[in-house]
């Protein structure tokens, strides 16, 4: 490659970008910050043998995954990914906890108006007779 085609990876560590450069792939020099990036939190030499332990095929995969790892360890220095990870997984079990409370009480009141219907009205189990219904009250003479 010419100096012209330099990779990121090899741009921002001020060599000559080879044929055989094994970040090119992963880290074309239109996303500088992206190595910068993972060159901070990795190093170019412990990215470069990570990558070649990796099958070719996968190696696309890994340096996006060590892109991802290193923009959140720059982000949060203490937890990392880890700590998005962790607080999704939160979300998680918090809406999970929801969906069977909502679903507890759906089934309650499903419960409750299904013997609702069954029982009927307390005014239905009165009776008044007909006719004192529709008769004055009786005088007090």
């Amino acid at each position: 490659m010419s100096n012209s085609t330099r990779c990121a990876a090899c741009r921002y560590l001020r060599r000559r970008c080879t044929e055989d450069c094994v970040l090119a792939p992963y880290f074309p020099s239109t996303h500088p910050d992206r190595f910068a990036c993972v060159h901070r939190i990795f190093g170019a030499s412990n990215v470069c043998r990570m990558l070649q332990l990796v099958p070719v095929e996968q190696r696309g995969q890994a340096a996006d995954s060590i892109a991802y790892e290193a923009y959140w360890r720059m982000r949060d220095p203490v937890y990392g990914c880890v700590g998005i990870i962790t607080r999704l997984q939160q979300e998680i079990q918090a809406t999970q906890r929801e969906l069977a409370e909502t679903r507890a009480l759906v089934a309650m009141n499903a419960t409750e108006d299904a013997r609702q219907r069954e029982m009927p009205a307390a005014w239905d189990l009165v009776s008044f007779p007909a006719d004192d219904f529709h008769q004055p009250p009786p005088s007090l003479t």
